[in-house]
């Protein structure tokens, strides 16, 4: 006994039988041009959107020469000599063992 059953709809090599197409036929047309129009919609959606970002004039941005610098915080000097004592104070151990 198979643990899924069968469909009805297929044959043993699963192709479609003819009950199924004839259970699909009166629909095949309202397929095709709900098909057709939900396509043309979506093309119609990009290509308005190519066109419009196409038009877009950016020649009164002022680009600037160099990226801008961030702006100086005030403890950065602190921790730069901090890092620079240490620096020292190790150059200086390394002096003294050699």
């Amino acid at each position: 006994m198979p643990i899924i059953p069968r469909s009805t709809y297929y044959d043993e090599h699963l192709r479609q039988t003819a009950a199924l197409i004839r259970a699909r036929q009166p629909y095949l047309i309202k397929n095709i041009i709900t098909g057709a129009c939900v396509f043309g919609f979506v093309i119609g959606v990009y290509s308005f959107t190519i066109h419009a970002v196409a038009q877009d004039d950016f020649s009164d941005v002022q680009v600037p020469d160099a990226p801008a610098q961030p702006p100086h915080t005030p403890n950065a000097g602190a921790e730069k000599s901090t890092t620079q004592a240490l620096l020292e104070q190790q150059r200086e151990k390394t002096k003294k063992t050699a």
